[in-house]
């Protein structure tokens, strides 16, 4: 065999592994919420560690959640996958998955102030 088709070969045994093992939606959402709650923590000035868990209990995750669900979406380009997030008619790619694996911007750490202010006016 040709050099040629040894990498045409391999180029299309990494597409396919790309595209099956492109991670879901939901994978995606599960480490964007893990992300959120964490910033969301670090937000909060606390004094009291397990006030600030039965309060992430309460209304945390539900506030997580209404975030993730309205503000932001995933992209699915079969050999990979981008998260993005629409703020103030501003879309700002977050995060990215590929062969299984997810990956989330520091991006969303510099907009983390500016979200949390925001949702504090609201």
């Amino acid at each position: 065999m040709s050099k040629t088709r040894i990498f045409a070969l391999l180029g299309v045994v990494i597409m396919l592994t790309a595209v099956f093992t492109n991670p879901s939606k939901e994978k995606m959402n599960e480490k964007l919420t893990l992300k959120a709650k964490e910033i969301l923590k670090k937000q909060l000035a606390y004094e009291h560690k397990d006030a600030v868990d039965f309060g992430m209990m309460l209304f945390g995750d539900q506030v997580v959640k209404e975030f993730i669900n309205n503000y932001t979406y995933t992209e699915n380009y079969y050999l990979f996958s981008l998260t993005k997030i629409n703020w103030n008619s501003e879309k700002l790619v977050i995060g990215g998955g590929a062969f299984g694996q997810v990956w989330i911007s520091s991006k969303i750490d510099e907009k983390a102030g500016l979200l949390m202010d925001a949702l504090k006016k609201q």
